[in-house]
């Protein structure tokens, strides 16, 4: 099951305090960040085929495998339309400013499909299959 959506939506503060600015990503290859659930590091649902920025955001494709019993559960719950939370995972490497810290610089690590996404619009806006 292939999906679309934004990890991340740039300028907006997120529950945790945080904004993601543009261009803090730079490219990106999705071949070495897996696809979660949950962020749960032990659960790898399928891969990112593609994630880059765009305008709105940190736009990616993945696709669910159901080879595993997350899986399974992940690509039952887009499909229902239960699920459609995006976040990711991510390293900093440039920041400044405090309440909110400005995210300029990140090495993404995952990304995950997730109940309750930390910025409210990070959200799967397409499923296929």
């Amino acid at each position: 099951m292939r999906f679309a959506g934004y990890a991340a939506i740039f300028d907006r503060v997120d529950r945790g305090g945080d904004v993601v600015r543009a261009g803090a990503f730079g490219a990106i290859d999705p071949a070495g960040v897996p696809l979660l659930w949950q962020h749960g590091p032990g659960q790898v649902i399928g891969v990112v085929e593609k994630a880059l920025e765009d305008a709105r955001g940190l736009r990616v494709i993945g696709r669910v495998s159901r080879r595993t019993a997350a899986g399974r559960e992940a690509a039952a719950a887009l499909a229902r339309g239960a699920l459609d939370g995006l976040s990711f995972g991510y390293r900093v490497r440039v920041a400044r400013g405090v309440g909110p810290r400005e995210l300029l610089g990140l090495d993404l690590v995952e990304v995950s499909l997730v109940t309750h996404p930390m910025q409210d619009l990070a959200r799967v806006v397409a499923v296929e299959g």
